[in-house]
């Protein structure tokens, strides 16, 4: 492991894509992504999985069946394992994602929108 500093305003200018989430670190089992995104992401859930959100730019909605969070940036949400949610983007946001190491973006589904993450 090489302890160096790693610079997210840096890293974020690499990221292209949208929805394409990149590892920037990772600490023990835990990675630590950063993506940008923008529109309507699908419904999905993490069976075993945990997932923290933190807005770096932006404003987001995360909605679930029940209800929505609205995310400014600095704030952040975790989305406990097994609950359906969709990340909403009506502007381009700049988000940090912490999950366990081979988290899949789209959870227990395969589908067109499903990414491997890699590192940036």
């Amino acid at each position: 492991m090489t302890m160096t500093a790693v610079d997210l305003g840096e890293k974020l200018r690499l990221i292209d894509a949208l929805w394409s989430p990149k590892i920037v670190a990772q600490v023990n089992d835990t990675q630590v992504k950063l993506a940008k995104i923008q529109g309507t992401f699908d419904w999905h859930s993490h069976e075993n999985e945990d997932e923290l959100f933190l807005v770096l730019e932006g404003r987001l909605k995360l909605e679930f069946r029940d209800r929505e969070v609205w995310l400014e940036k600095g704030q952040l949400c975790v989305v406990p394992r097994g609950v359906e949610h969709r990340p909403v983007a009506p502007e381009e946001v700049h988000i940090m994602l912490v999950e366990p190491a081979g988290t899949r973006n789209t959870g227990d589904e395969e589908t067109e929108r499903t990414v491997e993450a890699e590192w940036i």
